[in-house]
C-alpha cells in the first residue's frame, strides 16, 4: 500500500451525520473507512481526466526516492532531470542544497514534497 498522509477536513453536520448512520448500520467500518470509499469513487469516476493530463505534463504516479548517489549519477551522464509527479517526492538527507541545484532543472510535485528546508529553498526557483 502506498505511503499515506493526513488529512484533515471539515464536514457540516448533516453530512456528518448521515455518514454516522451509514457507518451504525455496517455499510462502512468507521468514517475514515468511508471518506477513502468516497475518495477512491471521485478518483475512479475522473481517472481518464487524470492520465490524459498527466500525459500531456509528462508526470509519474507513485513515490520517487533519490539519494546523493543517484543524482551524482544523473550529473556523471551529462544530463538533469525535470521531475514531475503525482504522489510523493523524496529527496534523501545526504542530498545537499547544491548537488539538487544541479542536478534537478525544475521540480512540480502534486502530493507531498519530502526534502530538507535547505533543499526545498534552493529549489524554489526550479519548481514550476
Amino acid at each position: 500500500m502506498a505511503e499515506s498522509e493526513k488529512l484533515t477536513m471539515n464536514v457540516n453536520v448533516v453530512d456528518l451525520g448521515q455518514i454516522d448512520i451509514l457507518v451504525e448500520q455496517g455499510f462502512y467500518s468507521n468514517r475514515t473507512d468511508f471518506i477513502r470509499t468516497a475518495i477512491r469513487n471521485e478518483l475512479r469516476q475522473h481517472q481518464a481526466e487524470i492520465k490524459e493530463i498527466a500525459a500531456r505534463k509528462m508526470m509519474a504516479f507513485g513515490v520517487l526516492d533519490f539519494d546523493a548517489k543517484q543524482l551524482q549519477e544523473v550529473l556523471a551522464e551529462g544530463r538533469t532531470l525535470d521531475i514531475r509527479v503525482v504522489g510523493m517526492l523524496n529527496l534523501g538527507p545526504d542530498v545537499t542544497p547544491e548537488l539538487a541545484r544541479r542536478a534537478i532543472r525544475s521540480v512540480h510535485v502534486t502530493g507531498v514534497f519530502r526534502a530538507s528546508d535547505a533543499v526545498k529553498s534552493a529549489l524554489n526557483g526550479n519548481n514550476h
